[in-house]
């Protein structure tokens, strides 16, 4: 209560603060949707906000409210600017990661900071580098654990359409349009509060799920084509998808996302992965059915992590060198991957 305490009285209205939101490398809709949607809100309490996002995010993000006012960490002509911004911070708040290796290129500055540290995040092993967190693994986004927390301080009222829709977004794509083992009780509960609130949620499945460009849509029908492999054996498949392919189809930010999700939707695949060969090596998200565990694989192998079902991370190796390890690992880890399987296989006989 104490800790609460501590930040209701950072955040009030008494004083006016210079307040910097940030979020991890390549924001998604529940990064950016809880970074908009706390804008809006401390806003509302007479502070002075600025969103600060380490890269780029997918234009089918665009349309949420504050999204005109975001600063780019790596844009060359807003870099100077949002250095200046995050020294000059009273508060500083980190959204929807754990670590702040997760904002790369901006990571330094963030350390460098003197502001007063705020980490709101539903992600696994979080590190201690906030004054105050907010943080629980069986969130399903940090966008709940975000309404969940202005309620707390009750501050509910202050809830408006744009705060609703900005936190619906983030809730409905990290639960994979509801569709995934996260999706509990209370995530009903407060998407229900949302639409309530304002919240058009037809409307908000359609500017993030149906605004492909054609060229999106041509690479898509290539990925599955021409880049999934079936593993039947592992209950596996995969895609690998190269900088040639990216340049082929002009792919922009926010295109090879859901990709992965193909090859996890088909029968009898219990583990689903993504490989995108960039500059800076081949990245990888990793999916997996309710009853098979891919974050602790991730941490071992690929230096990455995350949640259960759901977890990236990078190779070094090229992207054919990468997808060979992948195959050989899963084969040779087959037996503690699906042990979970086996065991409920056991029950059943």
């Amino acid at each position: 209560m104490q800790k609460l305490d501590l930040f209701k009285e950072q955040i009030s209205s008494a004083s006016s603060k210079r307040i910097i939101i940030t979020t991890h490398h390549k924001p998604d809709a529940d990064a950016l949707g809880s970074s908009l949607a706390l804008a809006l809100y401390l806003k509302k309490k007479k502070h002075q906000v600025t969103v600060v996002t380490p890269s780029d995010y997918p234009s089918f993000l665009h349309w949420m409210k504050g999204n005109d006012e975001v600063i780019n960490f790596e844009d060359k002509q807003q870099v100077d600017e949002a250095r200046n911004l995050i020294g000059e911070a009273d508060i500083l708040f980190c959204l929807d990661f754990s670590n702040l290796g997760r904002l790369q290129g901006m990571e330094e500055a963030v350390r460098a900071s003197n502001a007063f540290m705020v980490n709101i995040d539903h992600h696994q092993d979080p590190d201690d580098f906030a004054d105050f967190s907010f943080s629980s693994t069986k969130a399903a986004a940090t966008c709940e654990l975000l309404y969940d927390l202005m309620v707390k301080v009750g501050d509910k009222d202050l809830i408006d359409k744009d705060m609703a829709e900005c936190l619906y977004s983030g809730i409905m794509t990290d639960t994979g349009g509801f569709r995934h083992p996260n999706t509990t009780k209370n995530v009903h509960l407060v998407t229900a509060e949302l639409i309530g609130l304002g919240a058009d949620n037809s409307k908000i499945s359609r500017l993030i799920y149906d605004t492909y460009s054609v060229n999106r849509l041509k690479f898509l029908g290539f990925a599955l084509t021409r880049r999934l492999t079936i593993l039947p054996e592992l209950n596996t498949a995969y895609f690998g998808i190269s900088k040639k392919d990216l340049r082929k189809y002009q792919s922009q930010t926010g295109d090879t996302e859901g990709l992965v999700n193909y090859a996890l939707s088909l029968d009898g695949i219990k583990i689903a992965a993504l490989f995108t060969e960039r500059k800076d090596g081949v990245k990888i998200s990793f999916r997996s059915s309710e009853d098979v565990a891919v974050n602790k694989f991730a941490a071992t192998y690929f230096d990455g992590g995350g949640h259960k079902n759901a977890s990236g991370g990078i190779s070094s190796l090229s992207l054919e060198d990468t997808m060979k390890r992948f195959e050989t690992l899963v084969k040779e880890n087959k037996h503690i991957l699906f042990n979970q399987l086996a065991l409920v296989d056991e029950k059943n006989q």
